[in-house]
C-alpha cells in the first residue's frame, strides 16, 4: 500500500527554535528507543511513523544500538524510509547517536574518534542515507579527552556526515566545558538530551540555565518515566507491564507504594485538567520554553495520538504548578 501523507500535516504541530540556531523541531519528536526492532512487528512500526508525520512530527530519534537487536532499529527505520518518505527526506530531522557498546572489541563503545566516525558510517549504511540531521554523543566517556570526542563531533559536521551535532546525558559541568570546546572549533552545540520528567529532574539544578544562556536547545527523553507516569501503574504492576520484566530500565523495585500513591494523586489532577496522566506530564514539560521539543515513544499509532493530545492544553496554573510540587516533594 503506498503511503501518502496527510496534506494537512504541518496546521496542528507547535514547531520551537532550537537554541539560536536556525533549525526549528516538533514540540514532540518521535523516538525509536523502543518498538522498532527486529523483534517487533514492522508493519506496527510503520504505521507509527505514518501517524507521527501526518500529525506534524519531523523529528526521528535513533541510536546504533537501538533494538533490539542493536542496530535494527536503524535497519528497519531505513527501510521504512525508503519505502514511504523517500520523497520527503528534506521535511524531516533524522537524529543518530553513538556511545554506548555496539560491537566487541576496544572500538565498540564510549568516547574516541575512531568509534563515533565508525558508528556514525554503520549507521548511515544501515538507513541508506548520506548524512543525518542531528548526530550525538550518547554519553560522556571518563577515560577519552573531551577534546578528542567533540573534535570527533566537528570532524564529522565538516566530513558532511551530520548537519548539526548535539551531546545526551552529559551533567552541567561536562556540558559547559563541550559547548565551549565546541564553540572554538566552530562548529556549535545544537541540543542537549538529557532524561527529564516529573520523577527525574536533575535538569533543573544548574542544565537548563546553562543551555538557555549558551543558546544551545533540550530534548528531554523518557519524559514518562518508563510509563509510570500513565494510568498503567495506578494499581500497581500488571502482568505483561515493563516493569513485570526481568530486563530493561523500569524494575519492580523502582514502584514503591509511595511512587504509586504519588501516581494516584498526579492522575487525579489530570483528571481534573482532562488529561490523562501521561498527556499531562508531557504537557508540563513543554509549559518550560526552554525545552525545545520532547521526545516521546508509541507502541501503537493509537498510544501515539493519545500522546499527541497533550499539545490541547499546556498552560498550568500557579496553582495547578504548587498542587504539582507538593504532590512530587
Amino acid at each position: 500500500m503506498t503511503y501518502t501523507p496527510n496534506p494537512n500535516r504541518y496546521s496542528n504541530m507547535e514547531y520551537r527554535r532550537c537554541g539560536n540556531s536556525g533549525l526549528k523541531l516538533p514540540a514532540l519528536s518521535l523516538g525509536l528507543w523502543h518498538n522498532f526492532g527486529h523483534v517487533d512487528v514492522l508493519e506496527n512500526s510503520r504505521k507509527i511513523l505514518h501517524t507521527a508525520f501526518d500529525a506534524g512530527i519531523t523529528h526521528f530519534d535513533l541510536a546504533n544500538n537501538y533494538g533490539p537487536p542493536p542496530g535494527s532499529a536503524e535497519e528497519n527505520f531505513g527501510r521504512i524510509l525508503q519505502q514511504d518518505f523517500r520523497a520527503y527526506r528534506d521535511e524531516l530531522i533524522i537524529s543518530s547517536k553513538a556511545g554506548y557498546d555496539m560491537w566487541e572489541g576496544p572500538y565498540g563503545n564510549w568516547g574516541s574518534k575512531k568509534y563515533l566516525v565508525a558508528s556514525l558510517d554503520q549507521s548511515l549504511q544501515r538507513m541508506g542515507l548520506s548524512y543525518v540531521d542531528i548526530f550525538y554523543h550518547h554519553r560522556p566517556d571518563p577515560e577519552t579527552p573531551l577534546e578528542e570526542t567533540m573534535a570527533a563531533l566537528d570532524l564529522i559536521v565538516r566530513q558532511g556526515k551530520a548537519l548539526y551535532i548535539g551531546i545526551s546525558n552529559y551533567r552541567p559541568a561536562e556540558a559547559a566545558r563541550a559547548i565551549e570546546i565546541l564553540r572554538q572549533m566552530g562548529t556549535p552545540c545544537l541540543i542537549h538530551q538529557p532524561k527529564y520528567s516529573m520523577f527525574e529532574r536533575w535538569v533543573e539544578e544548574g542544565l537548563l540555565d546553562l543551555l538557555e544562556q549558551e543558546g544551545v536547545g533540550c530534548i528531554p527523553f523518557s519524559p514518562l518515566a518508563q510509563g509510570l507516569l500513565t494510568n498503567k501503574y495506578l494499581h500497581g504492576i500488571p502482568a505483561g507491564s515493563r516493569a513485570a520484566k526481568s530486563h530493561g530500565h523500569l524494575q519492580e523495585n523502582d514502584i514503591t507504594a509511595e511512587k504509586i500513591a504519588k501516581v494516584q494523586q498526579l492522575n487525579e489532577l489530570a483528571r481534573q485538567r482532562e488529561q490523562s496522566l501521561a498527556q499531562m506530564a508531557l504537557a508540563w514539560l513543554l509549559k518550560d520554553p526552554r525545552v525545545t521539543s520532547v521526545l516521546i515513544g508509541a507502541s501503537s499509532p493509537e498510544q501515539l495520538t493519545d500522546s499527541l493530545r497533550c499539545l490541547q492544553n499546556t498552560h498550568f496554573s500557579t496553582g495547578e504548578l504548587e498542587k504539582i510540587e507538593a504532590i512530587l516533594k
